[in-house]
């Protein structure tokens, strides 16, 4: 895509949903860590249904480094890789109430330095937590930037600076929710819903579903 167009996609997608929002549950930044690092490899909604009994007891990083992986692993159970999560998230609340007066770090650096976060965690973060400019790349962003031609890429990293380098300061901050959404609900990874896109003119996808036929309304005083 060129400057224009690329403008215009994302210009798009911010008409059609002008404030978008992460669809993890949380209810403070350190609960919002919590939930992007269970999310890894899991849906939004299995960690939700795992959080909500969770963060009723343990909210803060003391609360949660008192429940030990031990008493964590429960509530996660249903998610993926559970017994790792459960450690990650003990030694990270930990950290967070020893090293960090019970705050989350708005620094990369210190994020990452955490167990269980990695830049794509700290990029939600980031951007959700601290309102930073920043793209975590997912599967569902690094499909739609390479199908669409916004920035095609190797890694997520190289997507992630072509992404920084091409959307227009404007669309910055929100533009991680809305390719994360248009990847999940639109441009699916099998069978993506191209005729009822409405960003299609824009895309390079050269293997495009078509535009399903108009159907004609029923005649008033019709049986």
């Amino acid at each position: 895509m060129n400057a224009a167009e690329i403008a215009a996609f994302f210009a798009h997608l911010a008409a059609a949903n002008p404030s978008p929002q992460t669809e993890l549950h949380y209810r403070n930044l350190f609960t919002l860590l919590v939930a992007v690092v269970l999310s890894a490899q899991a849906t939004d909604i299995a960690v939700n249904k795992a959080t909500k009994a969770l963060f009723d007891v343990a909210d803060t990083p003391s609360k949660m480094a008192e429940l030990g992986a031990e008493g964590i692993l429960p509530y996660i159970k249903t998610i993926g890789l559970a017994p790792t999560k459960a450690r990650n998230v003990y030694a990270l609340s930990v950290i967070l109430r020893d090293q960090f007066g019970g705050a989350v770090p708005d620094a990369r650096e210190s994020l990452e330095s955490l167990p269980g976060v990695g830049r794509k965690t700290a990029n939600v973060v980031l951007n959700v937590g601290f309102g930073e400019n920043t793209l975590a790349v997912d599967t569902h962003i690094f499909r739609v930037a390479n199908r669409t031609g916004l920035a095609a890429g190797a890694t997520p990293l190289a997507v992630e600076l072509g992404l920084l380098a091409r959307i227009p300061p404007t669309y910055l901050h929100q533009a991680h929710h809305w390719l994360i959404l248009h990847g999940r609900y639109v441009c699916t990874a099998r069978a993506p819903k191209c005729g009822k896109c409405g960003v299609r003119d824009f895309c390079q996808f050269g293997n495009k579903a078509p535009i399903p036929p108009a159907t004609n309304p029923p005649r008033v005083g019709a049986n």
